[in-house]
């Protein structure tokens, strides 16, 4: 996995932006509009996407065929799957690395900048998005009753107990990375190979990755 470099951009407010997605939408087109409408969020900071900003981004997958545009336009970012159109700016990423840029970007250099900018949103504590994150997942067939979370921060271990009931399922490892598993800004499989351990049945493992794909694409 590799990062050729890293678009800085002003910490600016993204708000009051709707999100389109087109119907039918590729798994890549969901996680990209997931990404953006987290970015979009109440208080969060990332790239000013509004004032004045209009034009394409093609975003290309480093590995895979895989390719999206992103339409950012007065108030409204809509996300399509190709990319069909002559874009304004490119971005090749690595779609397992939080959109982290494999090449230099091309075309305009400020759209690409606040482009990566916005899918690239600062991660929540890792108690806030497991909340979230079991909160949101509550109706998936055969969820565990409970979530227990061993996070290994920066100050220690943090011990995290979510919901009530007899079954349980507990996952583990560095608190960052638990961040972006329950944002979905982290494939869940892929943590398993990165340093996330769990503990629970094939069966919870089946269900607790349908969860983790309900965060990451919004299904």
């Amino acid at each position: 996995m590799t990062e050729s470099s890293t678009i800085e951009a002003p910490d600016v407010r993204f708000d009051a932006t709707r999100v389109a997605i087109e119907d039918d939408a590729t798994p890549l087109v969901r996680l990209i509009g997931r990404t953006l409408t987290r970015a979009s969020g109440q208080g969060l900071p990332a790239g000013d996407l509004t004032a004045g900003l209009v034009g394409t981004v093609a975003i290309r997958s480093h590995d895979t065929p895989q390719a999206a545009t992103v339409t950012f336009g007065a108030g409204v970012v809509e996300v399509t799957s190709g990319v069909f159109v002559e874009p304004d700016a490119t971005l090749v990423v690595d779609l397992h690395a939080r959109f982290a840029l494999t090449e230099e970007p091309a075309g305009d250099a400020d759209l690409a900048a606040r482009g990566q900018r916005a899918l690239r949103p600062p991660l929540p504590h890792w108690r806030d998005a497991a909340v979230r994150f079991w909160e949101i997942t509550r109706d998936i067939a055969g969820i565990p009753d409970v979530l227990i979370v061993e996070a290994a921060g920066p100050d220690g271990p943090e011990p995290g107990r979510f919901g009530e009931g007899t079954t349980t399922y507990l996952v583990a490892g560095p608190a960052d990375l638990l961040a972006g598993v329950f944002t979905g800004a982290d494939d869940f499989l892929a943590s398993l190979d990165a340093g996330v351990q769990v503990q629970g049945t094939l069966s919870q493992l089946s269900v607790m990755t349908a969860a983790s794909w309900k965060v990451r694409f919004d299904v």
